[in-house]
């Protein structure tokens, strides 16, 4: 039996709800985690003809890219387009979950799969994530030292980019005395004690705390546990938005643009000026990413692809790269089917449907 907090624990894991930015809804707008899932439709948008195709498919369950539910509803009388689509998966009991930008700033998330359509290889995240991580320093009996790291290493604690087990410790003299009313796991009331302990220090990922905290009680054999954590100002590389990476062969710029055309399905571009230079290093941000355009030009990116770029966004440029708007559903349009083929990889043998609706509410002639 799968219920709607399996799927929503399978999407946290590669785009976990503390990354999202502090703007968003992600999460479960509509529904209840224990409801059991019947099937799932993925979909860029919920609209009320979305809603209405799950109902078709018999899918209780729409794991949607984009919230519809982003600012606050104060009726729901069915005026509006949002409140028709809530109503109606209300009625027939269809939960709702959206990931937005915890999946914008996951490394397997909507710029990672722009970066495979485009073929890029060398790639990283263009504007890296600070202060999601964490320190954990704590204190333990020697002999017990090595149990407990393997404990929090176990919990996700010590993970650093591609490796794991990452920490440090330092062996010494540890002193307290028990009062009355505590039950030590060494030492007597009243008696001060020196201990030979080990000072364990891990890195934490921010949305793992915790569950690494939780370990830690768990396997510290001290009564009272001697702890704290840091909030590092790192660079974290591993979550942001954005990707920067290379052209197997570098372009012109007008090859690349065909190129871009073919392999993000898209009809039209918007362009800066053009610079006559090789096409080599790519950035690309899905969504509305003005905000990039500085990070992608000290990335030293030749090109920056993006959408809603407004008219004095381009002169920002300065000649210093081509900045390419694509359009808002264009540049987002694949991240259903990663999403998609990820769900089918950890729920096998149960039903996952990419909507067949075209949600894209922008039309060109």
């Amino acid at each position: 039996m799968i219920k709607v907090k399996d799927i929503a624990f399978a999407m946290e894991e590669i785009a976990p709800l503390t990354y999202a930015e502090d703007f968003d809804n992600v999460g479960l707008l509509v529904g209840d985690y224990n409801d059991e899932v019947t099937g799932v439709l993925v979909t860029l948008d919920t609209t009320p003809e979305v809603v209405e195709e799950a109902i078709e498919k018999n899918c209780n369950l729409i794991v949607s890219f984009h919230p519809i539910i982003f600012s606050g509803l104060k009726k729901l009388n069915g005026k509006s387009y949002v409140e028709k689509a809530v109503m109606t998966a209300i009625k027939h009991g269809i939960n709702i979950y959206a990931t937005h930008t915890a999946l914008d700033n996951s490394k397997v998330g909507v710029n990672f799969k722009i970066s495979e359509q485009l073929k890029l290889i060398d790639t990283k995240i263009l504007i890296p994530k600070t202060q999601t991580l964490k320190q954990l320093i704590t204190y333990v009996p020697t002999e017990n030292a090595d149990s407990l790291k393997n404990a929090l290493y176990e919990a996700g604690a010590g993970r650093i980019g591609n490796y794991d087990s990452c920490g440090f410790s330092q062996e010494g003299r540890g002193n307290f005395r028990p009062i009355e009313g505590a039950k030590p796991f060494i030492g007597k009331i009243g008696k001060l004690e020196a201990v030979n302990e080990t000072r364990i220090e891990v890195v934490i990922p921010q949305h793992l705390e915790d569950d690494i905290i939780k370990a830690l009680f768990k396997n510290h054999p001290y009564e009272e546990v001697a702890y704290s954590v840091v909030s590092l100002n790192n660079q974290n590389n591993y979550v942001g938005i954005g990707m920067i990476g290379d052209l197997e062969n570098e372009m012109s710029e007008i090859d690349f643009f065909n190129y871009l055309k073919t392999q993000m399905n898209t009809p039209f571009i918007r362009h800066s000026k053009l610079l006559n230079k090789k096409i080599k290093k790519v950035a690309v941000l899905g969504g509305s990413g003005a905000f990039g355009i500085k990070n992608a030009i000290s990335a030293g990116a030749d090109i920056y692809i993006t959408a809603d770029l407004k008219y004095h966004d381009f002169f920002t440029a300065e000649n210093k790269l081509v900045l390419a708007d694509i359009g808002h559903f264009e540049s987002e349009q694949f991240t259903k089917y990663l999403i998609t083929s990820y769900l089918k990889e950890k729920f096998t043998n149960f039903v996952v449907f990419n909507s067949g609706i075209n949600t894209n509410p922008v039309n060109y002639c």
